[in-house]
């Protein structure tokens, strides 16, 4: 099949499109991936082992200095919803027609279509060229349903779930559907019902990218909502590698803590000097050793010594297996390889998706109890890291999730459920013709 795929967003929502179109092209698929990077230009070069065409659009979105200014905008207001209406404001409308573009010339090349669950130009450009189209979520607090919802405390009945979800759906239709209604409109379609299940959700595919360690299927969901486990892959270059220092600072002393922003990690000199601190105080407060990675710690004044060592970038995979505690940011893609790794998390959350993957991580056992990024102190987070350090129930923990996660093939099972939905579909529009 020729698949066409677009994404947008910073790397740990680019990442998992990588993967999945790696695997789709192995399988013999002729797949393109348009990716738009808000924080980014390392896409730039970026060539696909498998020989995947990538194409980058409007990337990155932001220049430093306006993703400073978003950052602090972000986790600065408290409501989620109008959080999310301000990221995308300042991310995704500036680039939202030379996106629609882009997705418009990709539908009328491809079989199949395969966006980011936000991307509702992907969405409407393949509705509107009658191509099928499948729906990435990279989380699962996207899908309604009568037993959950991520507002939630445990021991919330049927009907407390099915009226926050009324309440979700209609705050999310007053402020965001008008985004893909304008692009509608251009092309004579009718207006939107529902943005949550007709954009977030596609009635041919839905992929859950989350572990089934941690997402299991609702009973009500519907039938195209599958959980596919975590879209993972080898390290890419641009995430490094080991370097001399960081080998040997971990084999100099006890296992340190792993600290970690990730695309929140404040790109300006003055925020990012903020932020270092922070860490760096709660380190030594917490009297544990420590890998701090932030791009411009020396040029922010940081310099290591033999308990604290800060890196510009380091691969997860190789990284978090030997660490005691993962300090991030709460990302998608963070998250997910701290599972994997077997290493408890202390989240440090800046919007609300993050404080999801926070109390989700606490929920199973494998994370302590998360803080938020707008008025966390060195000393609160210090605590964090203690209490983490200091529950050898939750390392057990952690190590039986990664057991269970070393089994999972989120990928192939991705291209599975892909080839096995479109593929007879194909067949038969091939005979037909």
């Amino acid at each position: 099949m020729k698949i066409g795929m677009q994404t947008w967003g910073s790397h740990g929502d680019i990442r998992p499109f990588l993967a999945l179109a790696e695997g789709l092209q192995a399988a013999g698929n002729d797949v393109h991936l348009l990716i738009t990077c808000v924080d980014s230009d390392a896409y730039r070069d970026i060539v696909s082992a498998a020989g995947v065409k990538i194409t980058l659009v409007a990337s990155p979105v932001l220049t430093p200095e306006q993703q400073e200014n978003i950052g602090r905008t972000a986790y600065a207001i408290r409501n989620p919803m109008t959080q999310m209406k301000a990221i995308l404001r300042l991310c995704l409308e500036p680039v939202e027609d030379a996106m629609f573009d882009a997705a418009r010339r990709l539908c009328a090349e491809s079989d199949v279509l395969i966006g980011h669950y936000f991307l509702y130009p992907l969405q409407t450009a393949a509705e509107s060229a009658g191509r099928p189209y499948v729906s990435v979520l990279l989380s699962h607090a996207g899908v309604p349903s009568d037993f959950d919802h991520p507002l939630t405390m445990p021991g919330a009945g049927k009907v407390v779930h099915r009226l926050l979800w009324w309440l979700t759906r209609t705050l999310l239709n007053r402020g965001l559907k008008h985004y893909p209604d304008r692009l509608r409109a251009q092309l004579g379609m009718a207006p939107l019902r529902d943005v949550v299940t007709q954009i977030w959700l596609s009635q041919h595919l839905t992929l859950v990218a989350v572990s089934p360690t941690m997402c299991a299927a609702r009973p009500d969901w519907p039938v195209p909502v599958r959980v596919c486990g975590f879209l993972d892959m080898p390290n890419l270059a641009m995430e490094g590698q080991l370097s001399p220092d960081l080998t040997d600072f971990l084999a100099a002393g006890e296992a340190p803590v792993y600290m970690t922003f990730g695309s929140w990690m404040p790109r300006d000199r003055m925020g990012q000097a903020k932020v270092v601190r922070l860490l760096t105080a709660a380190a030594r407060q917490a009297g544990c050793r420590a890998i701090i990675q932030a791009p411009s710690a020396a040029a922010c004044g940081f310099h290591g010594d033999g308990n604290i060592l800060y890196v510009a970038t380091a691969p997860h995979h190789a990284v978090f297996p030997r660490c005691r505690a993962i300090v991030h940011h709460g990302g998608a893609g963070t998250t997910q390889s701290a599972m994997r790794a077997g290493t408890p998390s202390v989240v440090v959350a800046n919007i609300s998706e993050q404080e999801h993957w926070g109390k989700e991580l606490r929920r199973l056992g494998i994370g302590g109890r998360p803080v938020k990024r707008r008025n966390v102190t060195a000393a609160a987070l210090a605590r964090r890291i203690r209490d983490v350090l200091a529950a050898p129930a939750m390392t057990a923990r952690a190590a039986q999730v990664a057991d269970a996660m070393a089994a999972e093939r989120g990928v192939d099972t991705a291209v599975d459920l892909v080839m096995r939905t479109f593929a007879q579909r194909q067949a038969d529009a091939a005979a037909v013709r």
